[in-house]
């Protein structure tokens, strides 16, 4: 190889060792970047994963605090309390006349005339119909006849016993004969008593042609006309005319038997009729039956209704209104009764917070409250609004009362946004 050769090849040589060398100081640039590239990211994904265990931790903690707090049954509570609030019971009733009677006739006969038909008003005396009866008239004058001659014949008795009294002084009659005087003239005298009874008795069935009002009150029915046979006696077939007295009115009304011991004589009453509407009539209860009816348990009560005005009418439909006295007995809402298959009961709050399903006997029934008779104290805390899976013994909590807002700051809110719908909506 010649020296130029040789001369080449090192130059050659020589700037290869110095391209190796800058390369090789690249690389170790490239390696040393990477290196802290890698570390870079190792410690960002540390930082990640360290933060991600942290939150999950946390998040269990969270979960963990949550699942405990809705594991406990929050519930609210309430007691007891004394009813010292009186109930209406609204009862239905029929309007009747205060007194009403069917009037028949005593005398039979024939239908003469008739005054008054129905809806007439009529005073007490005031003539209704008039019978004509000519068997009375006749009876009445054959009684009048047979009372003159027994008064004739008691007059010959006393004027015979004067003789024979005159005649036994003088001894010329014995005693025996005097005394046989002396019954016949009794004999005569009671013979007179009856003529007279019986003539006094068709007087009074003449009298009876005449048919009167025995009160005053209204004619509510006439079932006769003019020529109509009339039979003496009573009988739904041989009523005349029906009156009844409209003021006052009375009402008959069934209180059951659980508010039968609250109503006393002397209550007020409101009585409506759906046809009157916005009128209130006031009466009074005038007496009850003070027992049970043991078919339907109910007591009867009879209420006196004043009817000045007439508005009301006798056979009306009505409903009464029957203010009770409060029993004092202990109420609690409707909404804390459980109705089980082995009864009624409530969730009463022990001291450390245990469920005690307690069996109660219900009263009346308030409305939105009920009267309990027997298995609750004033004392006791009943759960309100209990749930269907509530059990004797579970562990339950009080409910925080939540801070009722301000009033005014709840209106002025209220105003506020009502100010900006209006000047929202407004153009």
């Amino acid at each position: 190889m010649t020296e130029q050769r040789h001369a080449a090849l090192g130059i050659h040589a020589g700037s290869a060792t110095e391209g190796d060398a800058a390369e090789l100081l690249k690389r170790r640039q490239i390696v040393r970047r990477m290196r802290i590239l890698t570390v870079v990211v190792l410690l960002l994904l540390a930082i990640g994963a360290g933060r991600t265990i942290m939150s999950r931790m946390a998040n269990a903690r969270v979960l963990e605090a949550g699942a405990n707090q809705q594991a406990v049954q929050y519930v609210k509570t309430t007691s007891p309390k004394s009813s010292a609030v009186g109930q209406d019971v609204v009862l239905p009733g029929t309007l009747q006349g205060f007194v009403q009677a069917p009037i028949s006739a005593r005398s039979s006969g024939y239908l003469k005339r008739w005054t008054k038909d129905i809806g007439s008003k009529v005073q007490k005396g005031e003539l209704l119909a008039e019978i004509e009866s000519p068997e009375i008239d006749q009876q009445l004058s054959q009684a009048v006849a047979a009372r003159q001659q027994t008064a004739s014949s008691l007059e010959l008795a006393k004027s015979t016993v004067a003789r024979w009294e005159g005649l036994r002084k003088q001894d010329v009659v014995s005693q025996q004969e005097l005394d046989e005087r002396r019954s016949g003239l009794a004999q005569a005298t009671a013979n007179l008593a009856a003529a007279d009874a019986n003539v006094q008795r068709l007087r009074q069935l003449e009298g009876f042609k005449r048919v009167v009002a025995p009160f005053a009150g209204v004619i509510t029915r006439r079932n006769v006309d003019v020529g109509d046979l009339i039979d003496a006696g009573g009988g739904a077939g041989r009523v005349l005319f029906q009156l009844a007295q409209t003021d006052p009115l009375r009402v008959y009304v069934n209180v059951p038997q659980s508010y039968a011991h609250l109503v006393r004589a002397g209550q007020p009453v409101v009585v409506t009729q759906a046809e009157l509407r916005g009128q209130r009539f006031v009466g009074e209860v005038a007496r009850t039956s003070a027992s049970i009816d043991t078919a339907t348990r109910t007591m009867q009560v009879e209420i006196a209704l004043p009817n000045k005005d007439g508005v009301l009418l006798p056979g009306a439909y009505v409903q009464v209104a029957l203010p009770l006295a409060a029993s004092q007995a202990l109420a609690i809402p409707t909404n804390a009764l459980l109705f089980r298959g082995e009864g009624t009961r409530v969730a009463i709050v022990g001291a450390e917070g245990r469920v005690r399903l307690q069996p109660i006997t219900l009263g009346r029934n308030l409305g939105e409250s009920f009267e309990v008779l027997d298995g609750v104290s004033a004392k006791d805390r009943i759960v309100l609004n209990p749930p269907d899976s509530l059990a004797e013994g579970d562990v339950v909590a009080l409910a925080p009362v939540p801070a009722e807002p301000p009033g005014g700051a709840a209106s002025g809110g209220t105003a506020g946004g009502r100010e900006a719908l209006g000047a929202k909506g407004s153009p």
